[in-house]
């Protein structure tokens, strides 16, 4: 066990998993400028203080995930471990404090990433990948409710005494999203690929406009579509961070999805005369 100090990056939409818990995957960087996972984590359960924010430092006692291969793969030492919530990084000089942590490392070749990923003695399973080109933000309708049997095993465990009990505020599952959005990219070798987004951010988005259009789902779509692609994808200097899933990390051609966005302005170059 150690305590350790994480950037915190990305958060995931939140999942009902194998075990009938809502989890949500966290990632980011330690002072190291190394990327670590943080799974799993009853994000909404915890307590409203050690509800960390994206770009927050925060410190929390973390052991390797013996049950997951991939290197990056950090667990809590126990579900009662505390987080404590540090200093936020904020966007001044256009993200620079941000900039100085998250783009150490940065991808260009998906080929590579994914040779790199399958490669059993580096096993990469999270990144940040510059897309040489977005061509479009694509989505498709899913379904629109969790399986019934894991909500069922949920909601009967909420009636056991457990360590998430709030019995003064009954839990209640997050909706599932009704869509999912992709965004079709190019990387530097012109190959054109279609991937998953994740991010917890997209989500919310989504549920914000369609209760501003009052449930007008088309008009919600528009406006997820405006701010990722119109605004994210042609405006500003997009980067994408990537993870794997453990299922799939191995098994799939491509593994990776888009667990994140970092979008800070497009530098602009001043004119020497």
């Amino acid at each position: 066990m150690a305590k350790i100090k994480v950037l915190i990056t990305v958060k995931t939409y939140p999942t009902i998993s194998g075990k009938y818990d809502e989890l949500v995957c966290t990632a980011g960087f330690t002072e190291d400028g190394k990327w670590i996972r943080i799974y799993p984590v009853p994000f909404r359960k915890k307590d409203y203080e050690q509800q960390y924010k994206k770009y927050e430092w925060i410190e929390i006692d973390l052991v390797k995930n013996k049950s997951d291969f991939r290197p990056e793969s950090y667990r809590p030492y126990s579900i009662e471990s505390k987080i404590k919530r540090l200093e936020k990084l904020d966007t001044k000089q256009n993200w620079r404090a941000r900039k100085e942590t998250v783009l150490n490392k940065v991808y260009y070749n998906l080929g590579e990433l994914i040779v790199e990923a399958k490669n059993k003695a580096i096993g990469t399973s999270l990144a940040v990948f510059k897309p040489t080109k977005i061509l479009d933000f694509i989505y498709e309708e899913v379904s629109r409710e969790w399986d019934k049997k894991k909500i069922a095993k949920l909601k009967a465990s909420q009636d056991q005494t457990n360590l998430f009990d709030h019995p003064e505020d009954p839990f209640e599952v997050v909706n599932k999203l009704p869509y999912k959005f992709k965004y079709v990219y190019e990387d530097n070798t012109g190959k054109v690929s279609k991937m998953m987004i994740e991010d917890w951010e997209i989500g919310a988005l989504y549920w914000n406009v369609l209760r501003k259009y009052e449930g007008d789902e088309s008009k919600a779509i528009a406006d997820v579509r405006k701010k990722y692609f119109d605004d994210f994808a042609l405006t500003k200097d997009l980067y994408l961070f990537l993870g794997t899933t453990q299922l799939h990390h191995y098994v799939s051609r491509n593994p990776f999805m888009i667990i994140g966005t970092f979008h800070p302005k497009k530098e602009t170059q001043r004119k020497l005369f």
